[in-house]
């Protein structure tokens, strides 16, 4: 039986790095046998359907495909459908009706971090900006845009030790109905 998976690629197509064509991504990836290959917006966002595996395989899967083909390594995160219809729900700031739902961001661990480390990441403040740990996901409110924050994918990779990357909430939204 098939499932819907996202997979969430870090860093392409950004100012000039790591050049990938969606169409060309979408043609290697038939090396994997996904079903039904979608991707949305040119920055790594790919809708597939595959039989139920572990998430983190299919990571590691792609991320084979993109350095065999295009000869450079990309951080992949996977989730399916379920779990990202999970994140969406379990967003604390959508609660909070003075947030800006164009504010919001999600940047997606590859694991659940050290509860220590998470501990002491959670200690750390850069108001007005927000964020919440949760599981697998990190939620953001960034009032003055993420572009300004210093709760970036890197910050949180220096603290968790974690692989992520980073979703504004209309991404999340459409990958969720794609």
């Amino acid at each position: 039986m098939n499932e819907t998976y996202i997979a969430l690629l870090r860093g392409i197509n950004v100012s000039g790095q790591k050049m990938i064509r969606m169409e060309d991504l979408k043609k290697a990836l038939g090396d994997l046998n996904f079903i039904d290959i979608r991707t949305y917006i040119q920055s790594g966002n790919i809708v597939f359907e595959h039989d139920k595996t572990d998430p983190g395989n299919l990571a590691a899967a792609i991320a084979g495909v993109i350095l065999k083909h295009f000869g450079f390594t990309v951080p992949v995160i996977v989730r399916t459908r379920s779990a990202l219809g999970v994140t969406f729900k379990k967003n604390p700031f959508l609660l909070k009706t003075d947030h800006d739902a164009g504010k919001l961001h999600v940047t997606f661990l590859d694991r659940i971090p050290d509860p220590e480390r998470e501990c002491k990441t959670n200690e750390i403040s850069f108001l007005p900006d927000e964020f919440v740990i949760s599981g697998e996901e990190i939620y953001l409110y960034c009032p003055n845009g993420y572009g300004r924050t210093k709760l970036t994918s890197q910050f949180f990779e220096s603290k968790l030790k974690v692989v992520t990357t980073t979703r504004n909430w209309k991404t999340v939204e459409t990958l969720l109905s794609y």
